[in-house]
């Protein structure tokens, strides 16, 4: 019994130092953690382990405790935003960047409009002139030959219509001042007579303000006179390089085409070399069809104002058939002259005549001639040429306007090309559909499979494929 109370202290005391080696071991894993986040801090905030902005973090900066609830991190901006919303942004940059290119080419044009409206007057005429040069080519001519054959014919013609035009103007312009004068009186006593209760001192109510404005703007006058003749410089110059770029697209437009697909990124130049010819195709279609209806119109008003009576018939026609370059605007404008000759010169009645027949050829020409030979190679919607002549009158005047329309169809056809183009490759180089959906799709019966037969017995012919072919 002696030696209990001795071996109880000594188990007493190795519980004691049990409890301090695990006491130590605690506070060594405190202070491994402690260490682990300073170092986590220094990470983020870029102190050094040790440095003064640690301490002074670990002094005022105490751990979370164990109870404080976490904390839910906030989403992505991204994630955020509404899908609707991320479609229009993504789609009104890219309508930024598509305006600001077109407003700099815009720029770019206008600041070289005259070559760019002698280089579409030199298109123009080549779509005229080509299949003359390619009938001389087959005949057996040279190409030169034929190119300069059919240029200078073109051009000869061209310049005596022009020039017949004037000699007719000023050898019938004393005789047309008279007939404008007598005109203008008889108008006056026709108002007078007529029940509109027009009175005579209305109408020199009129004739003195027209008068007041004639003579207030002079200066004005002389100013529009002396801009004029730079205008009239400025269409000799037009006029020359649209020649010398009619003679280079005839000569050599095969080679100017090849040189402009060199230029276009190899990805997009069979797209490219596909849509060309056709849209050459088009503007030719356009210019001849264009060519054979004013023809048509100026030679059938011409004659209906000859037969009227009405001076000027020949200079009158001449204009109609110029002024039928411009769809639907230049039909009124053309008419309307005619129809103001004929009121000046001839009387109301005569005028109400042009008018008629003026609006008869137009309806002819509109329902039958124009379906008939330009076809549906070139076909625009009425509201698109309305738009398309008056967006190209207002950036580039009367040139604009006539080349409008048919930018728009070579655009069109063009679009249409490359939509379809972009198809087909996409269909080509689409993986081939497997299992029963192969034969669903297949082009052609699958081997071994009879041949379809129509309902009269008859073998089903081929159907042939109209999608465009890769160039």
């Amino acid at each position: 019994m002696s030696k209990l109370p001795g071996w109880l202290g000594q188990l007493g005391a190795e519980l004691t130092k049990i409890g301090e080696r695990l006491e130590e071991r605690r506070v060594e894993a405190d202070d491994e953690d402690d260490k682990a986040a300073h170092h986590a801090s220094s990470a983020t905030t870029g102190a050094e382990p040790g440095s003064g902005a640690d301490k002074g973090a670990a002094e005022h900066v105490p751990p979370p405790p164990a109870y404080a609830p976490d904390v839910a991190a906030r989403p992505d901006p991204v994630a955020a935003i509404p899908w609707g919303m991320r479609v229009a942004a993504e789609a009104g940059w890219r309508l930024l960047v598509l305006a600001g290119t077109l407003w700099v080419l815009m720029r770019v044009i206008s600041a070289v409009q005259l070559v760019v409206l002698a280089f579409a007057a030199a298109l123009l005429v080549t779509a005229m002139l080509q299949p003359t040069v390619e009938r001389l080519r087959r005949a057996g001519l040279p190409r030169g030959l034929a190119t300069a054959g059919t240029a200078v014919l073109g051009f000869v013609i061209m310049g005596l219509v022009g020039w017949f035009v004037v000699w007719q103007v000023m050898d019938n312009l004393d005789s047309l001042s008279d007939q404008v004068q007598a005109g203008i009186a008889d108008l006056k006593n026709w108002l007078l007579d007529s029940p509109f209760h027009v009175t005579d001192k209305q109408i020199n109510d009129v004739a003195k303000n027209l008068s007041d404005t004639v003579g207030t703007n002079t200066e004005a006058i002389t100013s529009a006179g002396l801009q004029g003749v730079t205008v009239m410089v400025e269409f000799l110059t037009g006029m020359l390089l649209a020649m010398f770029s009619t003679l280079f697209l005839l000569y050599d437009g095969k080679r100017i085409w090849l040189w402009v697909l060199k230029l276009v990124p190899a990805q997009a130049r069979p797209g490219v070399a596909g849509a060309g010819p056709r849209a050459w195709r088009t503007l030719t279609a356009y210019v001849r069809g264009t060519v054979i209806v004013a023809l048509i119109d100026a030679i059938f008003i011409g004659l209906g104002i000859y037969f009227l009576n009405v001076p000027l018939a020949v200079p009158l026609a001449v204009f109609i058939f110029l002024f039928a370059f411009i769809p639907l605007v230049g039909a009124v404008v053309s008419g309307a002259l005619a129809v103001v000759v004929a009121l000046v010169t001839q009387g109301v009645f005569t005028a109400l005549l042009v008018l008629a027949v003026v609006l008869a050829v137009q309806q002819i020409e509109g329902h039958i001639l124009q379906p008939f030979i330009l076809g549906r190679a070139v076909r625009v919607h009425p509201l698109a040429v309305v738009l398309s002549v008056a967006a190209g009158g207002m950036i580039a005047g009367i040139g604009g306007a006539v080349v409008a329309v048919p930018l728009v169809a070579v655009t069109n056809t063009v679009v249409g090309y490359l939509r379809a183009y972009g198809q087909e490759e996409a269909r080509r180089h689409s993986p081939p559909p497997h299992g029963a959906t192969a034969l669903d799709t297949a082009p052609t019966p699958a081997p071994g499979s009879p041949p379809e037969e129509t309902g009269d017995g008859s073998e089903e012919e081929p159907v042939a494929d109209d999608r465009p072919k890769e160039v």
